[in-house]
């Protein structure tokens, strides 16, 4: 017997497949596609973080964790956000390692929101971030940046979306899709704001590590902020650990109960041979963090040029391994264009709208992928260009 659709939640069956997938998905079969639609490093994890997970296995350290990660983990955590972030937290009561910075965002949402209450999501952001606050039962309201202000959220802006049901602003900086970067200044408005209305920051900072040309500042190290900012990280972007999904919270002790109760019943604890392989990272591999990110500088600057050289206008993303160039010119929508591109040109981008409808008339290409492929691909657009 075939299952009724009304057996599905109603916010489920209302929720939008990923943006994303649908381009991955036509792939499929295909040869010669270049794909500069993966948010993923195509770096090798550090062979000396993969050697700490082999040994994890063959020392026999294959059973749980405590729920909330590995202890010496924690400890490593905390010197990190200390000395990279300038912000102390308590190891054992204000740290969660987490199943990839998504599950943070999840539990996190799923902590502190009440049915109806409302969250500001800055948009274009990551396609999870809205259908993750309705799966917690609250409201999505979008906070539309502009593209005059290189995608950059205003306080203006949050100031005008709030209510007396708004709970948190979630927000992602250096941004994926846009590679926009808020500076202090900027980011002392938006927290502001939060003060002014009493608010939760739930700050993605995932990509934290790849800042090009000035120093990276948390939302949790401004001034009266740490006790109202949920810090979300990870090992995905800056170690090259995508695989592995692990990453890691870090917030309030009051907040970080409340979110080890959902993550101690859904998931236990994050796989100890990728914790071990953290361990190790945070240990030893900010050389390999550094190297990484001159590689990412260099393609980012050559993946700009070429672009706005095509009649492509793209800023020069200040952190994250994204352009977000605009295509308006091309007399193609966003999803027009990148469909055509991979029918004549096998190049994977993605439509800026898979972001948000304030992506419309952009799309999204990765760099993270090797100079060659992304000079070949750049010669490829172009002759897509110059043919419409």
């Amino acid at each position: 017997m075939e299952l009724k659709t009304s057996y599905l939640a109603k916010h489920v069956r209302n929720l939008q497949p990923s943006g994303i997938r649908k381009f991955f998905d036509a792939t499929a079969g295909m040869t010669g596609v270049i794909s500069l639609g993966v948010g993923e490093p195509d770096f090798v994890t550090p062979w000396n973080v993969r050697e700490a997970a082999i040994l994890s296995l063959e020392d026999g350290y294959t059973s749980y964790t405590a729920n909330a990660g590995l202890p010496a983990l924690r400890e490593e955590i905390a010197k990190y956000i200390e000395n990279y972030f300038c912000v102390t937290y308590s190891p054992d009561s204000e740290i969660i390692v987490t199943v990839g910075a998504s599950e943070a965002i999840d539990i996190a949402l799923r902590a502190i929101l009440d049915p109806g209450d409302e969250v500001l999501v800055v948009e274009p952001c990551f396609v999870s971030y809205a259908p993750l606050v309705t799966l917690a039962g609250g409201v999505a309201v979008i906070v539309q940046t502009k593209r005059e202000n290189e995608f950059k959220v205003t306080a203006e802006e949050l100031e005008e979306a709030v209510t007396d049901r708004t709970k948190a602003i979630l927000i992602c900086s250096p941004n994926n899709p846009t590679g926009a970067m808020l500076s202090k200044n900027e980011m002392e408005k938006v927290a502001a704001v939060a003060k002014d209305n009493d608010l939760l920051i739930l700050s993605d900072e995932i990509y934290a590590e790849l800042v090009y040309d000035e120093l990276y500042t948390s939302f949790a190290a401004l001034d009266d902020t740490r006790e109202r900012t949920i810090l979300v990280s990870g090992f995905s972007k800056d170690l090259a650990m995508t695989g592995w999904r692990l990453g890691f919270v870090c917030g309030p002790e009051e907040i970080i109960k409340g979110m080890l109760k959902i993550h101690q019943y859904a998931i236990m604890c994050a796989s100890t041979m990728a914790q071990y392989a953290g361990l190790e990272g945070l240990k030893s591999g900010r050389k390999d963090v550094k190297e990484m990110r001159k590689s990412y500088r260099q393609r980012r600057n050559f993946i700009v040029q070429s672009l706005n050289e095509m009649g492509l206008p793209c800023p020069n993303p200040e952190g994250a391994f994204y352009t977000f160039p605009c295509v308006e010119s091309t007399g193609l929508s966003s999803e027009e264009f990148a469909t055509k591109l991979l029918q004549t040109e096998k190049v994977v981008v993605v439509p800026g709208n898979a972001f948000g409808a304030g992506g419309e008339g952009f799309v999204r290409c990765s760099y993270a992928t090797s100079m060659a492929q992304l000079q070949e691909a750049m010669t490829r657009v172009k002759r897509f260009v110059d043919n419409l």
